[in-house]
């Protein structure tokens, strides 16, 4: 999928309540996670020993909700872009759920909603968008995430 090019201001403001998506499909497999473990120092059993995590409560090894949530900004990467602003930067999240797990080897892809739109300061907007990370295959999204943005012109 190629991602919608918002222009300036006008381009931001015209994208409110447009949701965008679902981008392309994106693998995690057992590397990622056991890669994502080593930074954060989560080792849980669930996450990186396939074997036992068979055997536990989600049939296999999972993800850590963490490395769901840190695939927000490249997967609405592949979403929106914008163009004609000086700087973007993330500037936190709003409320985050993980309604479902992602297994080890499952594809996730997202959709993507820009729901407020507030001019902070002159010349810097910040946007919310609302990420639903979805799970091939389930029911239920694996991530739902408020990420604030702020995007700078001058």
């Amino acid at each position: 999928m190629t991602a919608t090019v918002l222009h300036g201001k006008d381009g931001i403001l015209a994208a409110k309540g447009v949701e965008a998506g679902p981008s392309d499909w994106f693998e995690i497999d057992q590397e990622r996670v056991n890669g994502f473990a080593d930074a954060t120092e989560d080792h849980q059993w669930i996450h990186v020993d396939p074997e036992r995590a068979n055997a536990g409560p989600f049939g296999g090894p999972v993800a850590h909700g963490f490395l769901t949530l840190s695939l927000v900004p490249f997967l609405n990467s592949k979403l929106r872009q914008v163009e004609g602003v000086t700087m973007g930067v993330n500037y936190g999240m709003n409320k985050v759920r993980f309604p479902a797990p992602v297994r080890v080897g499952a594809r996730v892809r997202a959709r993507s909603t820009i729901v407020e739109v507030d001019e902070v300061a002159p010349d810097v907007l910040q946007i919310v968008s609302r990420i639903t990370i979805e799970v091939e295959g389930s029911e239920k999204p694996a991530c739902v995430a408020d990420m604030v943005s702020r995007y700078y012109f001058t």
